[in-house]
C-alpha cells in the first residue's frame, strides 16, 4: 500500500493569475461627482458654498462628489444650477468623460486584434 503525504499548501505550486477578459466600464455616478468636483474647483467654491446655493447639505454634496450616492435627477439639476451649469451640459459633460475612459480599452483591444491578424496572415 501507498504512503500517505501529508498535504501542505504551501508545496503546492501556486495557480496562475486569471486574466481578466476586460476592465469594468467607470460608473456613471463616479463620472458625474469628477465633473461636479472639477465644476466646483473652477469656482473656488467650497462644499458648503455651493451645497448652500444648492439647497443641500454639505455632506450630501460630498457623498455625491465622491460617487458614494446616486442623486435624483431634481438633485443633479439643483447642483448644476448652483454651479452656474444647465443639466444638458452637465450630463454632456459626464457623457463626454464616460466616451473617454473607455475609448482606450477599446483601442488597445482592436490593436491586439489587428496584431493577431498580422501573425496569421
Amino acid at each position: 500500500m501507498a504512503d500517505l503525504v501529508p498535504f501542505s499548501r504551501a508545496s503546492r505550486p501556486p495557480r496562475p493569475a486569471r486574466p481578466r477578459p476586460f476592465e469594468p466600464e467607470p460608473l456613471w455616478r463616479h463620472m458625474l461627482g469628477d465633473q461636479l468636483r472639477r465644476r466646483r474647483h473652477a469656482r473656488d467654491e467650497t462644499l458648503t458654498e455651493t451645497a448652500d446655493n444648492a439647497g443641500v447639505s454639505p455632506q450630501y454634496l460630498s457623498e455625491v462628489e465622491r460617487g458614494l450616492k446616486e442623486p435624483s435627477s431634481e438633485m443633479i439639476a439643483a447642483i448644476a444650477g448652483a454651479l452656474d451649469t444647465s443639466l444638458v451640459e452637465l450630463t454632456s459633460a459626464v457623457a463626454d468623460d464616460l466616451r473617454q475612459a473607455t475609448a482606450a480599452p477599446a483601442s488597445a483591444a482592436v490593436s491586439v486584434t489587428r496584431g493577431a491578424f498580422a501573425l496569421a496572415a
